[in-house]
């Protein structure tokens, strides 16, 4: 990727690469206890604007990442690696000098989450899901290989790039009364995927399988779901949320897949009625910058 200087997708935020390669890309904002967002399959760090803003006037340290692969961050050689994902998300806890975080994912990210659990369970404050499943367990081998030709035949076979696809895969995954202001905001992030590396990653998830990791979870925990998701519906998510000990389930209502994005008011009153219980079982994070001096 380039080295010209990032430009903050959050209001008052700043960015930075973390290395080494691939570097990440981040936003962040606000002093106090670490809050790091993870994105979905077809996002980036842009679709957490609204909850950086919230998090930093609640009193925390709020975080976005572009994964390896996506945004501004670096793109990568050979097969993705989940676990990679999650060593790349220690390299960013690392980078503000804390422990541990409360740590927030939304589909795919929710799916790093786990896997970061599955490798680093000492460095969780908090967990939070957003519309996730923990599994393609249940997918067939043919289902597998349809569940990739369905995404990839655009991109690759047809020569569409993914802004071209943007517009009518959000229609897909929003819920039937998106605002305009969510649409936008999210078919801007899909149209910024790298083919190539969202291709991998679209590959990489039907491998993943980390539902035995549920029960082992034993940090506070909250599972949102949307009402009208048509990836992860209500009982997938209830699911997920029953299997872990304790975890608190709620449910967005009037939201597809996006829920973030599409009631970011309702999203951000329950993630910060939740962190305010667990406030300080992460660390004050640093300035990377200064760190980085």
């Amino acid at each position: 990727m380039n080295s010209t200087p990032l430009t903050p997708y959050a209001d008052g935020a700043k960015a930075m690469r973390i290395g080494p390669a691939p570097r990440i890309a981040i936003d962040y904002i606000g002093a106090g206890p670490l809050v790091v967002f993870l994105h979905g399959i077809g996002g980036d760090r842009s679709t957490w604007a609204h909850q950086l803003s919230a998090c930093a006037d609640a009193g925390y340290c709020a975080v976005a990442w572009d994964a390896r692969g996506y945004g501004d961050s670096d793109d990568y050689d050979g097969a993705l690696s989940f676990t990679d994902i999650a060593d790349d998300l220690a390299r960013v806890l690392d980078a503000f000098a804390v422990d541990r975080a409360h740590i927030v994912g939304t589909s795919m990210g929710g799916r790093i989450s786990l896997e970061f659990f599955a490798n680093h369970p000492e460095r969780f404050a908090t967990l939070t899901l957003a519309g996730v499943h923990a599994s393609f367990g249940h997918f067939s081998p043919e289902k597998q290989k349809a569940f990739v030709a369905a995404r990839s035949k655009p991109l690759i076979e047809d020569g569409l790039e993914p802004a071209d696809i943007a517009p009518g895969a959000i229609q897909r995954l929003a819920g039937p009364n998106v605002s305009e202001d969510a649409r936008t905001r999210a078919i801007a992030a899909a149209s910024r995927l790298h083919k190539h590396s969202y291709i991998k990653t679209v590959e990489a998830t039907t491998q993943f399988d980390r539902e035995h990791v549920l029960a082992e979870i034993d940090v506070p925990t909250l599972v949102i779901g949307g009402e009208f998701d048509p990836l992860t519906p209500p009982e997938m998510t209830r699911r997920i949320a029953d299997d872990i000990t304790g975890a608190e389930y709620h449910m967005i209502y009037d939201v597809g897949h996006l829920g973030n994005l599409e009631n970011p008011v309702a999203f951000n009153r329950l993630l910060d009625q939740f962190l305010a219980r667990y406030r300080d079982r992460a660390n004050v994070a640093a300035d990377p910058e200064i760190l980085a001096g």
